[in-house]
């Protein structure tokens, strides 16, 4: 039983150390390879922080394969994660959403960081820069210096004006 329990930890060792392995090989070739396409910098960042969130749910599965769940389990899990994925994309108010709204932000709309923008909207609108655009945030810095958070849910669903786009500064 004890010679069992040293080699689970000696997988788990193995696979947090190549989950290292990877994720700073991942870091380099994104970044060489994407310094080609001239893609900026903001964008590159974001890649590998989707990459580094796959190579996660990778390792943990694997790592629960080594701790003894079945096949089974670790494909209930997995199918678990891809259904509330696909409610993410029906759900509005969700934090899943807001991580489909965060993909859908980074490949088809024109914000970007660094961007000045105003949201228009009838109540409550406010201008600032895009500091951050995160799985679940888009950060914004007023003039007065506050930092706003907006659910990426919502950028969606508002109209956005692009007051001065980062290439002009």
């Amino acid at each position: 039983m004890i010679e069992t329990y040293r080699v689970q930890l000696l997988e788990t060792s193995l696979i947090l150390v190549l989950y290292i392995i990877a994720f700073f090989i991942t870091k380099t070739v994104i970044n060489n390879t994407l310094k080609k396409t001239q893609l900026q910098r903001t964008r590159r960042k974001i890649i590998i922080k989707a990459i580094n969130l796959i190579n996660t749910i990778i390792a943990v599965i694997f790592i629960a394969g080594v701790w003894g769940l079945n096949q089974s389990e670790i494909a209930l899990f997995a199918s678990t994660i891809f259904t509330a994925l696909g409610i993410a994309f029906f759900a509005q108010w969700s934090l899943l959403s807001n991580i489909t709204s965060s993909i859908i932000l980074f490949f088809n709309h024109p914000l970007k960081l660094g961007d000045t923008i105003k949201v228009l909207d009838k109540d409550y609108p406010f201008e600032g820069e895009v500091t951050d655009l995160t799985y679940f945030f888009v950060h914004l810095r007023t003039t007065s210096g506050e930092i706003i958070t907006i659910p990426n849910s919502l950028i969606l669903q508002k109209s956005i004006a692009v007051i001065e786009k980062t290439e002009s500064k």
